[in-house]
């Protein structure tokens, strides 16, 4: 979701938990700061499930459970990671005076968590990318996720099969 943006001379944060997962991002996108590090709602450690597909690893037990073993798909590994809330992050590394302007997340499980990490009177995307799992456009007013960033001014303007595609309210009204 970030690499043709990246092309077109874009930098930005990546982050992922899965160790090994940055050394293609440190290869490719140098201009990029780049971690292998959790994010969730508050500093804690948790159990990461890694999956002999990395797309579905999680920190998610329930989520875990219910896809060791379908269609070929297993855990291989259980680790503890330390997690760090997203606001703790971004003001570590996102550079003073830097607007964030397109966030993705996409944690199997657990966007609800690291979207509360965020303090979203400092850090306030002006587009974000979050995975809705199991969702259809009706279910998605219901749910959680969408109820928070609509609280915290943002609204729905796009969704695809797994990701909704929320827009910060003031941007919005900017692009009319």
């Amino acid at each position: 979701n970030t690499y043709l943006f990246y092309k077109r001379g874009w930098k930005g944060i990546n982050i992922d938990a899965t160790p090994g997962s940055m050394k293609l991002f440190n290869k490719f996108r140098k201009r990029d700061i780049n971690l292998e590090i959790a994010v969730g709602e508050k500093e804690d450690l948790l159990t990461f499930y890694i999956f002999n597909e990395p797309a579905l690893n999680t920190f998610d037990e329930n989520l875990a459970k219910q896809r060791n073993g379908i269609s070929g798909y297993f855990i291989i590994q259980k680790i503890p990671v330390k997690v760090y809330p997203l606001a703790k992050i971004l003001e570590e590394y996102l550079p003073k005076g830097q607007e964030i302007d397109f966030m993705n997340i996409d944690v199997e499980g657990k966007d609800l968590e690291v979207l509360k990490g965020n303090d979203w009177n400092k850090f306030r995307p002006k587009v974000i990318l979050v995975e809705i799992l199991s969702s259809s456009l009706e279910e998605v007013f219901d749910n959680s996720t969408y109820t928070f960033l609509n609280e915290n001014n943002y609204s729905l303007f796009a969704k695809t099969f797994n990701t909704c595609f929320f827009i910060e309210n003031k941007f919005l009204e900017f692009l009319r």
